[in-house]
């Protein structure tokens, strides 16, 4: 499954791109997405961090509270996907060092 690379996924990726700070990504997160949207992803997110940490499925459904379905899918892409949680979660890590 692959993004569909056109000018609004492009120009929306921009936009985001363009913020310069957390409280920036709520204003703008607030007016784009549900609230539901946004504990999604972030969900998603912590479920990724627990995996490549080397948590069980079951600790990190405890932790999280994301379904065994959600769990999988994030394991998908951690292990077949494109790369993007390993890269995020990569430059995370550096800004918690570097703090």
């Amino acid at each position: 499954m692959s993004l569909p690379q056109n000018q609004e996924t492009d120009r929306l990726f921009r936009s985001i791109l363009a913020l310069q700070s957390v409280e920036e990504c709520y204003e703008y997160f607030e007016d784009l997405c549900t609230v539901r949207e946004i504990q999604s992803i972030s969900q998603r997110l912590a479920v990724a961090e627990m995996l490549s940490g080397g948590c069980s499925y079951q600790q990190t459904i405890q932790e999280t509270g994301a379904s065994s379905a959600t769990i999988s899918r994030v394991k998908r892409c951690l292990e077949y996907g494109a790369g993007g949680y390993q890269l995020v979660l990569k430059r995370l890590e550096d800004e918690e060092d570097s703090q």
